[in-house]
C-alpha cells in the first residue's frame, strides 16, 4: 500500500493566503505604476518641514 499517497494534498509553500487589497495590477494599485522616488522626497521633506 501507498501511505505516501493518503491524505490530503499539502498546499503550495511560500504563497499567501490572501491577496492584499493594495497588490500590483488592481484598480488601486496599476501594473504599469511605478513609484515615483522624487515624489516620495518631496512628501518626506513636506512633512518634515510640517513637524518643525
Amino acid at each position: 500500500m501507498d501511505y505516501k499517497a493518503a491524505g490530503a494534498p499539502k498546499p503550495a509553500k511560500g504563497t499567501p493566503r490572501h491577496s492584499e487589497h493594495n497588490a500590483r495590477g488592481t484598480a488601486k494599485n496599476p501594473l504599469n505604476r511605478k513609484d515615483d522616488k522624487a515624489a516620495l522626497l518631496a512628501r518626506m521633506k513636506a512633512a518634515a518641514a510640517k513637524k518643525d
